[in-house]
């Protein structure tokens, strides 16, 4: 779900300081900070690491980092054919406040970094940022998410960087259908970007596919023979409907449904053992040199495991792809704010990270609850000056995305 900006008319009175009138945009709430030293321990005890905790004994070490809004395609579940409406230039992180954001989360326990997009490899300064993240102290993988157009002429300065990990999107194998579902040419560049990759060793190279009802169902079996000879791992992600695509449901092809059909035509078709926190459920043919996977986020989702958060390119930190809440820790570095005070505002977000994604949720029920505990936490920051405040009237006043569309309190009858 997509939802770009909810505002909420919030009321404080206190008898001493009179009443203040104020929009929240964000939420903060409370958490306890933990220093770095306690943070590097080699074991990710949840007990020490409460501000990379949830309510649910989660403990976050994976972050991915969006680098840029741009993209050099335009995929059609993804965005419209025109793009979409890009933040201006100031209202993104630069790259010194990129790495200062990764420092500090590596420092507290976070030990991988995924840098995605957008586009990244569209940002300017790609490889210093992975060279740079390569030289934090107790970061143990740097990861991106490309397109792959133009792999063949970065990959390798990239791995001399110390790139650790690749995944490429690749929806098609068959050219036309590359162009119709990217809007734009450039299949052989994205395979030529794959075999050099496994030429420079890595292995396996991950290849990402949006499997699609009526795309590429029909390919299925394809894919399954381009691990023959290539260390690549083909990772069927289900098809996931949100606004930006008009939630067409009718998309997304199972798990249970892809097994089927691979089974059908290889019967010793077999599951690999998985880690904790994988998100894809790893497949193999034997004497195949790649493998398969199943990314399977609407149908068996992974939430109980999940361990990943997400930095988008406005500096907004996103627990969780279906969640509706962010916090800027954009507006909170620039306006100064502490390495204690950024860990409880971290700490405020992922503490209330819910038990699973629940898909077609409202926003404005979410956007809700954060608001109420803004308040709270003005309240607190507040108490020592008074403790004789109230809280009240905590109205919608406008909002913009969602399943439902946009609300304005002015225009709504």
């Amino acid at each position: 779900m997509s939802c770009n900006q909810i505002f909420f008319h919030c009321s404080f009175f206190s008898r001493g300081l009179g009443k203040k009138t104020t929009l929240f945009k964000r939420f903060f709430s409370y958490t306890k900070y933990v220093s770095s030293e306690t943070a590097n321990k080699a074991e990710l005890n949840p007990k020490e690491l409460p501000y990379l905790t949830d309510d649910h004994g989660r403990v976050h070490t994976y972050l991915r980092i969006s680098l840029t809004e741009k993209c050099n395609l335009r995929c059609n579940y993804c965005m419209p054919a025109e793009g979409v409406k890009l933040t201006k230039k100031p209202e993104l992180l630069t790259t010194n406040e990129i790495l200062t954001l990764s420092e500090l989360f590596v420092k507290q326990g976070v030990n991988k970094i995924r840098l995605t997009g957008g586009e990244p490899t569209v940002h300017k300064d790609l490889l210093p940022i992975v060279e740079s993240l390569k030289n934090i102290n107790g970061l143990e993988q740097v990861a991106i998410t490309t397109n792959g157009l133009t792999l063949t002429k970065q990959l390798v300065n990239l791995q001399r960087a110390g790139l650790d990990v690749l995944n490429i999107s690749l929806d098609t194998l068959k050219s036309d259908k590359y162009e119709k579902i990217t809007r734009r040419k450039g299949w052989a560049r994205v395979i030529a970007g794959i075999d050099l990759a496994i030429q420079l060793g890595y292995n396996p190279v991950k290849i990402n596919v949006v499997a699609m009802r009526g795309f590429n169902d029909d390919e299925v079996l394809d894919f399954v023979e381009f691990t023959k000879d290539r260390s690549v791992d083909v990772r069927f992600i289900e098809y996931m409907p949100f606004t930006g695509n008009k939630w067409e449901t009718e998309k997304m092809i199972p798990f249970s449904e892809m097994k089927s059909i691979i089974l059908a035509k290889y019967p010793d078709f077999r599951a690999l053992p998985n880690k904790p926190n994988d998100t894809s459920k790893a497949y193999h043919i034997p004497g195949y040199k790649g493998q398969l996977g199943f990314i399977t986020s609407m149908s068996e989702h992974f939430c109980g495991s999940c361990n990943r958060i997400r930095l988008m390119a406005d500096g907004s930190l996103k627990v969780c792809l279906f969640g509706n809440s962010e916090i800027s820790l954009r507006d909170a570095l620039r306006n100064g704010c502490s390495e204690e005070d950024l860990l409880l505002m971290i700490g405020a977000a992922i503490k209330r990270k819910k038990k699973q994604h629940a898909g077609k949720t409202g926003v404005e029920m979410e956007a809700l609850t954060g608001v109420s505990v803004a308040a709270l936490t003005v309240y607190d920051m507040c108490k020592a000056v008074t403790k004789a405040m109230v809280i009240k009237d905590i109205i919608l006043v406008k909002k913009s995305g969602g399943y439902r569309g946009d609300y304005d309190i002015d225009n709504s009858g």
